[in-house]
């Protein structure tokens, strides 16, 4: 494993991000920021990055000859190959900017049913379902991974299968072992999932699928930020991640696809910029990725995007990442050792990224947010859009505790400390 980031780089770490450097603060103690998993805080060059693009360099990109669309366009495919070097694509155009990881799984669903329908370009009859097909999802998805597959399938007569949690919420490759079989087209599934912080085997799990010509969707919101990660490498047909959790703006995120596959993806959306010839009969599209990216684009999140990213690469993902498992550990560690709180996911670190979710025998998770939220510890309560596999385990609703490359071994102190606290002021602290 990589030599972890140190303390001291991490408070150096710290120092770049405008919100760390000057948190805000209840009752005079600065916030403990445990909610990365739902949206990270930003380092002042990806802010500046955006910023001087829209001061200097702002234009409409891939419209027109002028010097200053030329250079917006620069900024803009720039970012679109410094992503893709990133999570392994082998060529940039094998990027699609989306508005969102949402919009991304989306777009392929929604590509999928215009293929089944007749509205496709060449190539789309490969995507094309009918009844009988298998959709296969897991119970453990987050909302956006599965609620397209529900409408899918309901638009095509497929029919939609999960894989079963278990009692801690976690799947297996065995599992997965069990439920592919010839019927299965697609597997759409989640790398680290949002509410237990399980790996899921990606390799594995995709050569079980192509075993079968299923195509491969994967939900990398929680990966790409925190681990070393290689699209390519994985074998994965589809993957989508948000730049909102990965230290960038709000308002953009990526679809990464196998190059033949958006080949023959359909668009979801039209309009301008996305065509090569339109009649008053037809159109017909360009090529990935412009296909994907009708009207005008996000280009100053885009923008941003690609200095987060160039950021976490200096950083160093394997570094970061082993930091990121100290912490962990620690975070689990001190869950454990806690009578009356429950952990969801793996009982251990082993197999499990960036989180903890917790639920509190006799408190609701809403109380205990507000409690730490009164301590000055930021965290996210709720089902996490994770409605289903709350349900699987008889809950509602959990407590997560998330943790970034900025993260102090203070801040998960003050967690721990607040969650037994809640025990004590609600009247439910359990005995040992």
């Amino acid at each position: 494993m990589s030599t972890p980031l140190s303390t001291a780089e991490v408070f150096g770490l710290r120092a770049a991000f405008p919100y760390f450097a000057n948190p805000p603060q209840v009752a005079g103690v600065p916030v403990a920021y445990l909610d990365s998993a739902a949206t990270s805080q930003r380092p002042v060059r990806v802010l500046d990055a955006e910023r001087s693009f829209l001061e200097r360099d702002y234009a409409a990109v891939h419209r027109g000859t002028s010097q200053a669309v030329g250079s917006a366009t620069e900024r803009f495919e720039t970012a679109r190959a410094t992503v893709a070097a990133f999570v392994g694509a082998k060529t940039p155009e094998q990027i699609v900017w989306t508005a969102g990881a949402t919009d991304a799984l989306n777009t392929v669903a929604l590509g999928i049913g215009e293929a089944t329908a007749g509205l496709g370009v060449r190539g789309s009859e490969r995507f094309a379902l009918e009844p009988g097909d298998e959709i296969l999802v897991t119970e453990a998805e987050h909302h956006a991974n599965l609620i397209p597959w529900q409408r899918l399938a309901t638009r095509t007569g497929a029919t939609l299968r999960y894989i079963p949690v278990d009692e801690h919420g976690t799947w297996s490759l065995d599992a997965a072992r069990d439920a592919i079989n010839q019927r299965t087209r697609i597997f759409a599934f989640t790398h680290v999932s949002n509410v237990t912080g399980a790996v899921a085997p990606v390799a594995e799990l995709v050569q079980l699928a192509h075993a079968v010509d299923a195509i491969t969707v994967l939900d990398a919101c929680q990966s790409v930020p925190h681990i070393s990660v290689d699209f390519d490498e994985l074998g994965i047909d589809f993957a989508a991640f948000s730049s909102h959790k990965a230290l960038g703006p709000n308002g953009i995120g990526v679809l990464y696809g196998k190059a033949e596959l958006l080949d023959a993806l359909p668009p979801t959306r039209t309009g301008g910029s996305a065509i090569t010839k339109v009649t008053m009969e037809e159109a017909q599209f360009m090529p990935p990725p412009l296909r994907f990216e009708p009207g005008t684009q996000p280009v100053s999140q885009a923008v941003g995007l690609g200095e987060a990213i160039a950021f976490l690469d200096e950083v160093g993902m394997a570094r970061s990442a082993a930091r990121e498992h100290e912490l962990v550990e620690r975070l689990v560690e001190g869950v454990l050792e806690t009578p009356g709180v429950r952990l969801l996911g793996p009982q251990g670190t082993e197999g499990r990224v960036a989180l903890a979710s917790v639920s509190i025998e006799g408190l609701h998770a809403h109380d205990v947010g507000q409690y730490l939220d009164e301590q000055g510890v930021l965290v996210r309560v709720g089902h996490h859009c994770a409605q289903p596999l709350h349900r699987a385990l008889g809950m509602a609703s959990s407590t997560r505790a998330s943790v970034h490359l900025t993260t102090t071994e203070d801040e998960i102190d003050r967690f721990l400390d607040g969650v037994r606290g809640a025990q004590r002021y609600f009247g439910v602290e359990a005995s040992r």
